[in-house]
This record gives structure tokens, sequence and C-alpha cells, in this order.
């Protein structure tokens, strides 16, 4: 299982037997079953996470309603960009849609690697990089599209989802009620049909 993590981590850069070996033995992997809770809303949270299998889901409490703001699934990582500076309590709730295996990660793990290998502070940065400028084109998209255009870029970049998840949740993910996301998918129906 933690050759996922070592896989990634090669299509990034080579690693040397030593290197494999050691993210090896400090890997934490955890198996959570479906309907966990990794996260809740006001707790403080340094460790970042890697999905080996299954899905997490992001989500907001907002008047009462789950409100997803993202998945993760295999081979992504889970990582608050806003505790890196200044430690503050998480916005967010992470539970588990699945049966969940997840390498736990964290900054004093990650200083002692850096010590050890120097390079690996290089490839974090790498990864850091990656996810913000997913989530960055995350928040753009929930800034300048409409919630057709979100629901078809998420069905284009992640056709998986729409088979694990609940419609609620894609729902409350492109931001409308499960009656407008029905209207949404029989307009692209209809649309797909005279085309």
């Amino acid at each position: 299982m933690n050759n996922k993590l070592i896989n990634y981590f090669l299509k990034i850069t080579n690693l040397t037997t030593d290197e494999i070996n050691v993210l090896s033995e400090s890997m934490i992997i955890k198996s959570l079953p479906k309907g966990h809770l990794l996260l809740k809303d006001g707790q403080y949270n340094n460790d970042t996470y890697f999905i080996l299998e299954g899905l997490v889901r992001q989500y907001k409490l907002i008047d009462g309603n789950e409100i997803t703001t993202n998945f993760f699934t295999e081979e992504q990582w889970i990582i608050s960009l806003e505790n890196f500076k200044v430690k503050t309590p998480s916005k967010y709730n992470l539970i588990c849609v699945e049966d969940t295996s997840l390498v736990i990660g964290n900054e004093q793990k990650a200083q002692e690697l850096f010590k050890q290998f120097p390079r690996f502070e290089t490839i974090s940065r790498q990864i850091l990089e990656s996810v913000f400028f997913e989530q960055q084109n995350l928040m753009n998209t929930y800034i300048t599209d409409k919630p057709e255009q979100r629901y078809l870029k998420l069905l284009k970049s992640r056709p998986e989802i729409f088979q694990r998840v609940p419609q609620y949740d894609i729902a409350t993910y492109i931001g409308v009620k499960p009656e407008s996301l029905s209207r949404i998918r029989k307009k692209l129906q209809t649309k797909n049909q005279n085309s």
C-alpha cells in the first residue's frame, strides 16, 4: 500500500534506495471506516494526508447545511495551506465517504526528513505549489463559473466522483440545490440528444 506514495514521489523525481527506505519507514498509514470524521471544524490540526485508497469530502456547515468544498481521492494530498504560517482552527470538516487508507504526515516529521535528505524540502515545495495551484483553480471556478460550468468541469476532470458520492454532495459542491442539479443534468442531456 505504501508503494502508492513512493510511486507518487517517483513521478516527481528519482529516489535513491536510502530515500525510498526512509520514506517507507517513516510513513504512518491509517485505515479509517466510511463515515469517520477525520477533522472537525474548530479543531487545530497540523497533519497532512495523502490518500492511498478511498475518498474524503471536505465541507463547511452553513446555517445547518453541509456545503461540500472539495473531494479528495487516491493520490491526492489534503493540506491546509492556512496552517503553514499561523496555526488556526480548521474552518472545514473532513469526512471519509468510503473506507479510506491514508498516510499521515506533519511538520515535525517533515523537518526530520529534510535534515536527513535536504532535497526532500524541494520535493515538498513542489507538492505544496501543486496543491496551491489546484486550490487556486477551484476558488477561481467558484468566483467566475456558473453552476452548469462547474458541473461540466467536474464531469470532465473527475468523472469517477459521480459514481462515488451522493448527488446531494455534488449539488452543494457546484453551489446548487439537488433539484437544480437535476435540471442541469436534464438540460445537458437534452442538449446532447439534439446535437
